[in-house]
């Protein structure tokens, strides 16, 4: 490895509400990373203090920035953005998993790639099997349409240049925001990224450990309605908006045909959701 003096700088946003053993484990991931050259900003969403002895804990293992902010994904990752000194900003969960050398292979990549401004990664569980949604086996450019199985927020990484330019999170989206839009703030992100001519390149080989959780039909209709508002927000054509209806249509039919009641509530919550998204107004 480069001496560090030479490696960029990753500056780790890191929001949190609810959680501390599952932020626990993060932080011993970060232990374990074979790259030093990154800080940690805690954004915490909690009323009470029950960071504060981690935070203490951890500060002599690398730097943590522990800040505040109100409630919600996108607001708290604003707070964090306006703190971060990182020649590359990153967007952990606090529940997710850092491999050892998973920063030391983006600094790799960053300093052999000048002419990419951002880099992606699929999100797997602890069996290596994809979680979080579906995810594309080839790597290459991001773009518009391909966005979706390309881009989940713990495993973007972006030069500064990027989210200087591209500004703060739309607070109306993500889960927390007091809108309807429980999700897509992060693949509004990124398009908002691509359409200001920034490079984005996928890596199926870059991988962040995540739990596949399973969302009841009340959360899948919000998840929902937050991609369909970003298809409406960026004017993606009718036929694009038309597969992401028929995807969770195909599921209703199936799951009824195979008796499965309780999953094909889940599709017709997504396929709803998704459907009364793109008909929001502005």
């Amino acid at each position: 490895m480069e001496s560090a003096q030479k490696l960029k700088k990753i500056s780790l946003i890191l929001c949190t509400i609810e959680r501390t053993t599952e932020l626990e484990r993060f932080l011993q991931s970060l232990v374990r990373q074979s790259y030093p050259n990154f800080e940690l900003i805690i954004v915490d969403q909690n009323k009470d203090e029950r960071l504060v002895p981690l935070t203490r804990r951890f500060q002599k293992h690398f730097p943590i920035l522990h800040l505040r902010s109100d409630k919600g994904l996108s607001r708290a990752r604003n707070v964090g953005l306006k703190h971060a000194s990182g020649d590359i900003i990153a967007f952990p969960d606090d529940d997710c998993l850092y491999p050892p050398n998973l920063l030391e292979s983006v600094a790799r990549w960053f300093n052999e790639h000048p002419e990419w401004h951002g880099l992606t990664g699929r999100s797997v569980d602890t069996n290596g099997l994809p979680s979080s949604g579906r995810w594309d086996n080839k790597e290459g450019a991001v773009n518009r349409y391909n966005v979706w199985r390309r881009g989940i927020s713990i495993t973007m990484f972006l030069r500064r240049e990027v989210v200087t330019a591209v500004g703060p999170f739309d607070e109306d989206l993500g889960v927390g925001a007091g809108t309807p839009w429980g999700s897509g703030e992060e693949t509004d992100y990124l398009i908002r990224a691509l359409e200001a001519g920034f490079r984005i390149f996928y890596d199926p080989n870059l991988w962040v450990v995540h739990p596949n959780k399973e969302p009841t039909p009340v959360i899948a209709y919000r998840y929902a309605l937050g991609l369909g508002r970003v298809l409406r927000k960026h004017g993606y054509p009718f036929w694009f908006v038309a597969y992401y209806w028929l995807r969770p249509l195909g599921g209703v039919l199936l799951s009824l045909s195979m008796g499965k009641v309780d999953k094909a509530r889940y599709y017709w919550a997504v396929l709803g959701g998704r459907l009364l998204g793109w008909l929001s107004k502005e």
